[in-house]
Parts: structure tokens; sequence; C-alpha cells
């Protein structure tokens, strides 16, 4: 029998971390870890109070994913596809057309996508790529939804160009905690990505910043990158929670499988910890079954990858979607501007 003081107690509004917030308070990995053993039943009810405090528990965003340039990636991460490193059958393509990038956003749009992401398999764009991506920023711009890119790293100077076409959001995941980000990429520094993040935050555009579960790490590691993610001042306005999806020929190929309850202790932790953040399922929510990704919305996600792409993966079809959160009674809704 759990006792009463066991089950801890809701945290109380003190505990907003928010980008509002003048003095933000720290997460210890201790206090994450502490979060994540909870029983679940009492981990779902903290997290729902904390969502209902900041977020209509019915309401969805939509975002759409795109590749715009795929394959032939010079880092080495040990997840990906489009690494030069692993042999996965993915080729290289160019970067897209203004004109195909459009009709991709219309599609999106008509989909009741609010918010457009576009993928480029960088390193680092150099400064001729930055000047297509701006066009193509534009165009999401002008067909009327959200524009987000992840595009590698980014020097202050490109972030400044990019603020000024008016991107809304730059993705640039974390991917795991400190300690065993050298396990999975070598090719580049934990703290080179903490600058990209500077630079995005110093040049006025909100950060879509989160990792990827089921890499191998234990619960600890999983608290070690949400604390990472929580801690940053202010933390991401956008939080991607990503199961590692397992593609031939990269060195995860054979990884075993996350157990699925563990990914909603993760979604949920990540929503304490991060209150005022839209918590989005992303890589690996096709392989999820319903009650899994229902159990995620419970738990305070509230915004989901939608349509028939994830860069190179694929994603839970358009109608696949419509219906589950038509049976949830839930509706969709345009992100803040």
């Amino acid at each position: 029998m759990i006792s009463e003081a066991t089950v801890s107690k809701p945290l109380p509004p003190s505990h907003d971390r928010g980008p509002a917030s003048a003095q933000p308070a720290r997460w210890s990995v201790r206090e994450v870890q502490a979060l994540l053993d909870l029983p679940l039943p009492e981990l779902l009810y903290q997290a729902q109070t904390v969502h209902r405090q900041h977020h209509d528990p019915t309401a969805m965003e939509l975002a759409t994913l795109l590749s715009i340039k795929t394959g032939g990636c010079p880092e080495d991460c040990a997840y990906c596809p489009q690494s030069v490193h692993h042999d996965t059958g993915v080729k290289a393509t160019k970067l897209m057309t203004p004109e195909d990038v459009r009709a991709a956003v219309r599609q999106a749009r008509e989909a009741g996508a609010h918010r457009f992401c576009m993928g480029a398999a960088w390193r680092a764009p150099n400064d001729r790529d930055l000047d297509k991506v701006v066009e193509l920023v534009r165009v999401v711009k002008e067909e009327g939804l959200q524009a987000c890119c992840t595009l590698g790293m980014l020097t202050a100077q490109q972030a400044q160009r990019l603020a000024q076409v008016g991107l809304d959001y730059y993705n640039h995941n974390l991917d795991t905690a400190p300690e065993l980000y050298g396990h999975i990429i070598t090719t580049r520094d934990y703290e080179d990505r903490l600058q990209t993040l500077r630079h995005v935050r110093e040049a006025g555009i909100r950060v879509c910043c989160g990792g990827i579960v089921g890499m191998g790490e234990s619960r600890a590691g999983r608290a070690a990158l949400i604390a990472q993610l929580a801690n940053l001042e202010p933390y991401p306005e956008s939080v991607p929670i990503n199961q590692l999806v397992k593609v031939a020929g990269t060195p995860l190929a054979d990884q075993p499988d996350l157990d699925p309850l563990e990914f909603v202790r993760t979604v949920a932790v990540a929503r304490i910890t991060m209150p005022k953040a839209k918590v989005r399922l992303s890589a690996g929510r096709r392989s999820m079954d319903e009650s899994t990704q229902v159990l995620c919305f419970v738990a305070g996600a509230n915004s989901i990858f939608y349509g028939d792409k994830l860069l190179v993966t694929g994603n839970a079809d358009v109608e696949a979607d419509r219906a589950l959160l038509q049976r949830l009674g839930m509706r969709t809704h345009a992100a803040h501007a």
C-alpha cells in the first residue's frame, strides 16, 4: 500500500519556471528523477493538474514537418539515417524550390496544420544556403502559417537574418543528457548546441528544443535530459519529445524498445517542469498504439506532428489523427502568434 507520505502533492504555482518568471528556480536531476519515480497515477495527476493551470486540456496544436534538404549530413548522430557515416539507403537531395515548398505549405494548411517546420540535413548552413532558406521562410509566412526551421548550428548573424524575415521558431534539440552526449554524437560538442540556442534567443526567435528517448539511456539519463531542458533560461516554448525510430544501418538499429509507459512518464515530467511549453509528440509516434498516445495527451502533450512524413521517417496519417482526436472529443486550435 502507498502511504500518504509517499504520494507527493501537486507542485505549487511558485514552481512555475516559465518564460515570464523573473528568477526561474532550478530543477536538480534528483528532483526530476523523483518525479519520474512516482507511481504512475500520481505522476499523471500532477501533470494534468499543472497542464490545466496553463492550457486547455482539450486542445491540440498541429504541426507539419517537411525535409527541404535530405541526406548527406556530415554529422555522425547514431540515430540519424541522413548521416553520411551510416549506410541507410538515404540519398542526398538538393534544397527544395520555393514553388515546391509553397505547394507543401498549402497542403499542410488545408489539412489543418498551424505550424510548418522545415528541416535541412546540414551541420550548419553557409550564408548562400541561408539566403535560400530565407526565401522559403517568406513563403511559409505568406501562406499564413507559423514558420519553424531546423538547419543545424547557427551563427549570431544567421539567427538575426532569420529573425528579420519573421521566423517564429528555431528547432535545435539537445538530444540527450550532457553526460551521454559523446556516446551518441562525436562530431560536435554539447556546448555547440547550447551556443546555437543562445544565438536564437538573442535574435528574438522562440526556441523549439527537446530530445530523444529510447537510445539506451537509463531513467536517470532521461531525468538529466529533462533537467537540462527545464533549466534553460528561459525554458523552450516548444519541447518535442521524440522516441527513437530505429533505422537499419544506424548504430542504434538494434536498440531494445523503450517501455511505452516510460515514454508517458517522460512526457508527464516534461509538462510538470516546463508548464507553459507546448509539449509535442514527435518522432516515433507512428509506432505508438492509440492507448499510449492518449496517455501522453493526459500527461500533458498538447502538440503533435501531423501528416504523412516526419523528415524521412513516417508519421501517423492525417485521417487516423483526425479520427483519434474526434473520438477523444479534442479540438485543434491555431498556434499562438
